[in-house]
């Protein structure tokens, strides 16, 4: 729990610094965590987060959500992300029989309070 808690503020550091690298660092140290301290990962979600990992313009991978199958998040490099969706996606179809799909969404501001 103080590894992912550490990793939390480092990732936020990161962040504010634009230090990419060392966030997608973070995410897949987390997903490793997940995987093997937590162990809420299964072996489709283990895979499709090895083939992110290992495609050119991927920093990070991860599990999402509540883990035992589900999704990732990758973060990826805009100039390699048609390579990442056609790529991975085939990949993991052609190892697992299984279909994904992939969601692109963009960093944003995310949430703001206003009061009335």
């Amino acid at each position: 729990m103080i590894g992912e808690e550490q990793r939390v503020l480092s990732s936020v550091e990161a962040l504010r610094r634009g230090h990419l690298e060392a966030f997608g660092q973070a995410l897949n140290a987390s997903h490793r965590s997940l995987r093997d301290d937590y162990e809420v990962s299964c072996p489709e979600l283990d895979r499709l987060v090895e083939l992110a990992q290992a495609q050119p313009g991927v920093l990070g991978a991860r599990l999402t959500g509540a883990g035992f199958g589900g999704c990732t998040v990758n973060l990826v490099r805009a100039s390699a992300l048609d390579a990442f969706q056609e790529e991975v996606m085939a990949r993991y179809r052609s190892e697992t029989g299984k279909e994904g799909r992939a969601y692109v969404s963009r960093p944003s501001d995310g949430l703001t309070v206003h009061r009335l």
